[in-house]
C-alpha cells in the first residue's frame, strides 16, 4: 500500500515538473514580453511601456501599440521604439532574438474603465498572413481633468453641407492630455477619424486610415506638416483631394500661431494629392 502511495506521489511530482517545463517553454516562445505591465494592471496617462520583443516584430526599429476600451473604442496609439544595445550603442532590430523597447502613450479616460493594450507586429508587406498581435487586458484609470485640454478636429458633414462642397469642413471637440505640441495632438485626433457618436451626426473623413505624421513645425505663422505615403494612397478626384487639404489646414489654423499650412509627403510638396 505504501509502495503504491509513493509511486502515486512520484507520478504527481513528474506531472507537476512537466507542466512547469511546458509552461516555461510556452513563455519562452512569446514574441512580446512586458517588464512593467501585467494583465489587469491599473494604468493611467501618461503611460510608459517597457519590455522586449522579437526582432521580427520591428520594422525600421519600431512597431505600433494601441490602447482601446472594452468596447474596442480607440483611445490612443503609440510606437514601441527599439533601444540601443548598451554594449555597442547601436539599434539592432534585424534579429530573431529579443530586442528591448520602450513606448510612451498619452490618453484621456473620462472614467475608470476596462481596456486592452494591443501590440501589433509591424507589417510593411500588408499581407494578412504576416499580421500578428498580442492583447493585454488592463484597467484604465480616469484621467485628472486638470491635466487635459480641448482641441478641434475638422471633418466633412453631409447634414451641415448637404451639397458636399468638398472644401467645407466642420469642427468637433476633442479632449487631449495637455502638451506643448498641441498642433500635432490636434492632427493626431483628426487622423483617428470621427467617433461613432460623431458618425451618427453625419461627420465623416476623407483621409485614409493609418496615415502617420512624420514631421510638424510651426514658424513665422507657417505650419509645415509632412506625412507618409498613406495620405495619398489610392486617393483620386479633385473633390476628395480638396476635402483632405481642408481637413488638415483648418485643424491647424484653429491655433493663433498658424496663418497658413504647407502639406508634404516624404518631403515632397509639388506633386502630391493630385486629382
Amino acid at each position: 500500500m505504501k509502495k503504491k502511495i509513493i509511486i502515486l506521489i512520484a507520478i504527481i511530482i513528474v506531472v507537476i515538473i512537466a507542466i512547469v517545463l511546458y509552461t516555461k517553454c510556452l513563455c519562452n516562445k512569446k514574441d512580446v514580453v512586458l517588464s512593467n505591465i501585467k494583465s489587469n494592471q491599473i494604468v493611467k496617462s501618461p503611460l510608459t511601456i517597457e519590455g522586449k520583443a522579437r526582432g521580427s516584430w520591428f520594422f525600421e526599429a519600431s512597431f505600433p501599440i494601441e490602447l482601446v476600451d472594452e468596447y474596442n473604442k480607440h483611445l490612443a496609439v503609440g510606437v514601441a521604439q527599439a533601444k540601443r544595445d548598451p554594449a555597442t550603442g547601436e539599434v539592432n532590430w534585424m534579429t530573431e532574438d529579443f530586442v528591448d523597447f520602450e513606448a510612451k502613450i498619452e490618453f484621456v479616460a473620462k472614467q475608470d474603465m476596462k481596456g486592452f493594450l494591443i501590440f501589433r507586429k509591424d507589417n510593411p508587406s500588408g499581407l494578412p498572413e504576416n499580421d500578428k498581435e498580442i492583447i493585454v487586458p488592463v484597467n484604465i484609470a480616469k484621467t485628472d481633468v486638470s491635466t487635459t485640454s480641448k482641441v478641434y478636429a475638422y471633418f466633412n458633414n453631409n447634414r451641415m453641407d448637404p451639397e458636399f462642397s468638398c472644401n467645407k469642413v466642420f469642427p468637433v471637440e476633442r479632449e487631449i492630455p495637455k502638451t506643448s505640441a498641441v498642433g500635432r495632438a490636434a492632427i493626431e485626433e483628426l487622423l483617428k477619424g470621427p467617433t461613432e457618436t460623431e458618425k451618427s451626426q453625419d461627420f465623416f473623413t476623407s483621409i485614409n486610415t493609418g496615415v502617420k505624421i512624420q514631421n510638424l513645425t510651426i514658424e513665422n505663422g507657417i505650419a509645415k506638416i509632412d506625412f507618409d505615403q498613406q495620405l495619398e494612397f489610392q486617393v483620386g478626384g479633385s473633390c476628395r483631394v480638396s476635402a483632405i487639404r481642408s481637413q488638415i489646414t483648418e485643424t491647424l489654423k484653429q491655433f493663433s500661431t498658424v496663418q497658413s499650412v504647407i502639406i508634404s509627403i516624404d518631403g515632397r510638396i509639388e506633386d502630391i494629392l493630385q486629382p
